[in-house]
């Protein structure tokens, strides 16, 4: 199984507050003002693991833990700690290493028109983080993934156990890398990666990543950062799981694909217009309602920076 990150939600201005200590109330942002209807209340924050598989139950405010291999031990130090689901934390991330300060990721605070009226524009690339309810035996075949269309986007990687919390920043990665708009500086840290993942494969990138000693010890700086810093090597507190949502390479047809490096590839969702944000947000709709993904979720968007 490969492990991967973190608070859904979170009330502003970010809280200080032990996220994961259960006498506190969730500090989480009410997902009623996701979508509609209102959600039941989320689960007591103590309630019991469900198993040791993808299906767990309860708590809001920890992460999720996915992969194909065996859990580490307990008490193993996390290669990749979790990173908090939080626009702040992850633009000081990107803009660290190498993302042009001309680029922001934002937040995506309802579904509702008005409320979408308000993110800037264009939106670039989509990152979604929400607990998955089924295990991956139970989910639709079309929702798997397939190394057959690697070839639908720009880039793509895989995620590997040694890899253990990093989805956040690897859906940074699938959304950054697979933007024609963006470019990064070719000396810094992003810039050098992109290089060297040039006609390598979705494996090849996971292996490189894992070898990254300067990329690792910055993730590690902001994985510091926020309600997710106290994390550091309990997996059971990891219960989100982050992905991108781009849209198809050009000369394609404009399909919206998820991007899951836990996955066996992409994942081709369909026709979408065009309308990345909208199309996202009616795949995250469809998965609530077929009871695959918890309420406790977040979306943020890739854009241009406000001025």
């Amino acid at each position: 199984r490969c492990p991967c990150p973190l608070v859904a939600g979170r009330s502003p201005p970010h809280s200080e507050t032990a996220a994961y200590n259960t006498h506190l109330s969730p500090a989480v942002t009410p997902v009623s003002t996701l979508y509609s209807p209102p959600p039941a209340a989320f689960a007591p924050r103590n309630q019991p693991t469900m198993s040791s598989s993808d299906q767990r139950g309860g708590k809001p405010n920890v992460i999720e833990y996915f992969s194909s291999n065996d859990e580490p031990p307990e008490q193993t130090k996390f290669s990749w700690p979790p990173l908090e689901s939080n626009p702040e934390v992850f633009t000081n991330y990107l803009q660290s290493i190498g993302l042009p300060s001309t680029f922001s990721i934002g937040e995506v605070f309802g579904f509702d028109e008005e409320l979408l009226a308000f993110l800037p524009q264009p939106v670039l690339g989509i990152i979604v983080c929400y607990e998955r309810l089924i295990p991956k035996s139970e989910r639709r075949e079309q929702d798997k993934g397939s190394s057959d269309d690697y070839d639908k986007v720009s880039f793509y990687m895989h995620q590997s156990k040694v890899l253990d919390n990093a989805c956040g920043i690897i859906a940074c990665l699938h959304a950054v890398f697979n933007s024609p708009v963006v470019s990064v500086d070719a000396a810094s840290v992003l810039g050098k990666f992109r290089r060297d993942a040039d006609g390598s494969t979705p494996t090849e990138r996971c292996a490189a990543l894992e070898k990254n000693t300067e990329f690792q010890n910055i993730h590690k700086t902001h994985a510091s950062r926020g309600q997710s810093r106290t994390i550091t090597s309990d997996q059971s507190k990891v219960r989100h799981h982050f992905i991108a949502y781009v849209l198809e390479k050009e000369g394609g047809t404009n399909r919206l694909i998820e991007l899951d490096g836990t996955k066996a590839g992409p994942v081709v969702v369909g026709d979408c217009g065009g309308d990345l944000l909208r199309g996202s947000i009616r795949e995250i709709r469809g998965k609530l309602e077929r009871g695959e993904i918890s309420e406790s979720l977040s979306m943020m968007t890739l854009n241009l920076a406000q001025e």
